[in-house]
């Protein structure tokens, strides 16, 4: 065997998005690029803030002893320091620099987290459609992701929830705003979550820890609000990143947060940083951290992604296609024609369209469309939407 046997499974299910990105790179070289409507990956299409480029500039010229040197594995104090006085005003309480633990990105975040509070065989349970990659970070710590229907609205269903939770549960994992559906949980959904998950904790005789995934908070749509997730659960930890809300994912810059109300909060906030160390990460990047550090609360317009999704909707909803319009994120997840998530695939690929079916996010009979693309691609693309659709409803 050349590779493990976990490895080579795990390249067979690999990501689907990723493969339809990759399946739009050989059909752009084919056609040519102007030719491929490609909505299969969330990379945005934006350029970051101005002040984004301003901090750059800057703080690559500045003359500073161990610029690119080793830091603490936590991060930059003061990069900690003014990330915290930041989300302490988006969670309505004081969070300390010590809750913070700067991290590659949110998949480094969560990939930190779970080194930190899994032991072997401990599940996570996640609603559906969830980010697929989260098995993989799951099963990297020795835990096993449970997933389980989520409302008409994609909301957590705590009804299913209240029956899965069990001692050996380890946490709860959400994503609001979600990716693929563009829901945003409500503060009622918060709330409520947060007692059951104090009820099921005591009659565990453990801790399940709410992780709440948010790399898209700052991109939501029609004056809607992301409740905080902090003042609803005590033990609590955020995961996200700036990969979206600045528009720079390659750069790899995110940060975890534990609720400084968290009962084991000196043992989670040790256990993190030692994790972030001996996982490969050692620190986040360090010029990344001084320009985010630099610029906390900035992002980009989130009006500009509304744009091209009221464009989009409009146009799908006028040729028929099924779907509830984002609230957040850039993501569109329309019901795939006769449930078949993989004809629709199909049939859009044929017009050059490239989506991502929704068992890629494990639910089928659904399917994402990125809309983090240029409008010239969003209204190129609708006559093949509407070709498409015509040819699923002959049943071709």
């Amino acid at each position: 065997m050349s590779v493990s046997v976990k490895m080579k499974e795990g390249v067979e299910r690999s990501s689907l998005v990723r493969r339809m990105f990759e399946a739009g790179m050989v059909l752009a070289a084919e056609v040519g690029r102007e030719n491929v409507y490609d909505f299969s990956l969330g990379n945005p299409n934006m350029a970051p803030p101005p002040a984004f480029q301003e901090a750059l500039i800057r703080q690559a010229a500045l003359e500073l002893p161990g610029k690119h040197g080793y830091m603490a594995n936590a991060g930059l104090p003061e990069v900690r320091e003014l990330t915290a006085a930041a989300l302490s005003r988006e969670q309505g309480l004081p969070v300390p620099a010590e809750s913070l633990i700067m991290t590659c990105g949110a998949g480094g975040a969560l990939n930190v987290i779970f080194k930190t509070i899994l032991n072997p065989g401990d599940r996570v349970l996640v609603s559906r459609p969830y980010f697929m990659e989260y098995d993989f970070y799951v099963d990297n710590h020795g835990g096993l992701l449970e997933s389980l229907p989520a409302t008409p609205d994609f909301e957590p269903d705590l009804g299913e929830l209240e029956k899965r939770l069990s001692g050996k549960t380890a946490a709860v994992l959400i994503n609001s705003p979600n990716n693929p559906t563009g829901a945003v949980y409500g503060e009622g959904t918060l709330r409520a979550l947060g007692d059951l998950l104090r009820q099921k904790s005591r009659e565990a005789g453990r801790v399940i820890y709410l992780i709440s995934d948010e790399p898209y908070r700052k991109i939501v749509f029609d004056g809607i609000t992301v409740p905080p997730v902090f003042p609803y659960y005590e033990n609590s930890i955020i995961a996200t990143s700036y990969s979206k809300n600045l528009s720079i994912p390659g750069e790899r810059i995110g940060y975890l947060a534990v609720n400084p109300r968290a009962e084991f909060f000196a043992d989670l906030t040790a256990g993190a940083v030692l994790a972030n160390r001996i996982l490969g990460f050692v620190n986040a990047p360090a010029l990344m951290q001084r320009i985010t550090g630099e610029i906390a609360g900035v992002s980009v317009d989130p009006g500009v992604y509304q744009k091209k999704r009221d464009c989009l909707c409009a146009a799908l909803e006028e040729q028929g296609w099924e779907f509830k319009r984002p609230q957040g994120t850039f993501y569109l997840f329309p019901k795939a024609p006769g449930g078949d998530d993989l004809g629709v695939i199909e049939a859009l690929r044929r017009e050059r369209i490239l989506a991502v079916p929704g068992r890629g996010f494990g639910l089928p009979g659904y399917f994402r469309l990125a809309f983090c693309v240029s409008d010239q691609t969003i209204q190129a693309s609708l006559p093949s939407f509407k070709r498409a659709k015509a040819a699923l409803a002959q049943g071709g």
